[in-house]
């Protein structure tokens, strides 16, 4: 996925830079009110990594991990702090809509195939590891009361939120810099896009690809531009975060019934829905359900644009045919 623009005519102001290890674009219908939307987006994004990276020793779900991790962990809920608490819920809400596909409690299965780290320091090669197919613990064994910020999490389980906390935090600034500063605003978290206020003429561009870059620029695969008006647009790829171990190539995607990388039917896959959360959930889980999931999405009513391993693109539900074209 990558950033949108807005359409010929506008007077828009962009800013790009990298955050919770992805590239973030910022964009405005109003150039005078870039600097205010980089400032409350850098904000946000900062306060969500503190919450919800797995990655960071002081962030809270780590320190929640510690607080369960052994023998001696207490037995009642942990209280957690407002942002946790919804990013939590949102994650439990996309396993609940996938039936367990996209489930938050896979965070021991990335240990375990090497994604353990800020992906910009996961090493491309390395030896051989021994794959396991192993069932994650399952987001039912997590509890969460969201009015009082009680959760438990059972010892052992280790949440990772990155299917959905990218998705869910493009959607939160979008909405909250839109109503803030009066003016269209799209917000891009690598492959997650949401918009929100007046959008410019035409709708913002977006142009969908297996690796975010610019629109002006040439893709290096297989790419539509696509405009949306409102809500989001979330890619999800298996081509852009894979790595090798010995004579395995793995990807960020798992399966949470076998805690391996899902298999390889989809390279990447692309929804459009009224919030750049649901789109992501349903892309996620769209990779994992590989040959079933054109008939899935087509049954939500989404329009989806798939790409196989082979680079041949399926698309569905209206996704448009033409560059350019309006969803």
């Amino acid at each position: 996925m990558t950033a949108g623009t807005a359409g010929p005519g506008t007077r828009e102001g962009s800013a790009s830079w990298q955050a919770l290890g992805t590239g973030v674009q910022v964009t405005v219908t109003d150039a005078v009110q870039l600097a205010a939307a980089r400032g409350m987006l850098e904000d946000d994004l900062a306060a969500v990594d503190l919450a919800c990276s797995r990655f960071r020793p002081d962030s809270e779900i780590v320190a929640l991990d510690r607080a369960t991790a052994g023998p001696g962990a207490p037995a009642g809920p942990a209280r957690v702090s407002p942002l946790l608490a919804e990013a939590i819920a949102v994650a439990l809400r996309a396993a609940w809509l996938t039936d367990g596909d996209v489930d938050p409690t896979v965070g021991a299965a990335m240990n375990a195939v090497g994604y353990d780290r800020d992906f910009s320091l996961v090493p491309r090669e390395g030896p051989a590891v021994k794959l396991t197919i192993r069932t994650v613990p399952g987001w039912r064994q997590v509890e969460l009361d969201e009015q009082a910020r009680l959760l438990r999490v059972p010892p052992g389980v280790r949440l990772d939120l990155g299917a959905t906390a990218k998705a869910w935090a493009a959607d939160r600034s979008a909405a909250r810099i839109a109503a803030a500063l009066g003016c269209g605003v799209l917000v891009s978290l690598g492959g997650d896009v949401a918009v929100s206020g007046q959008p410019p003429a035409g709708g913002w561009r977006i142009r969908v690809q297996d690796i975010s870059g610019c629109p002006e620029d040439p893709p290096a695969g297989p790419a539509a531009v696509v405009a949306i008006q409102a809500g989001g647009l979330a890619t999800s790829s298996t081509a852009a975060r894979r790595w090798r171990r010995g004579g395995d190539i793995l990807h960020h995607i798992l399966d949470p019934r076998t805690g391996l990388p899902a298999a390889p039917v989809w390279r990447t896959v692309s929804v459009a829905a009224a919030t750049c959360t649901d789109a992501n959930i349903a892309s996620t889980a769209a990779i994992i359900r590989g040959r079933a999931a054109p008939a899935w999405l087509t049954g939500l009513g989404l329009p989806a644009r798939l790409v196989d391993e082979a680079g041949h693109v399926h698309t569905i539900g209206g996704w448009p045919a033409e560059k350019g074209d309006a969803l």
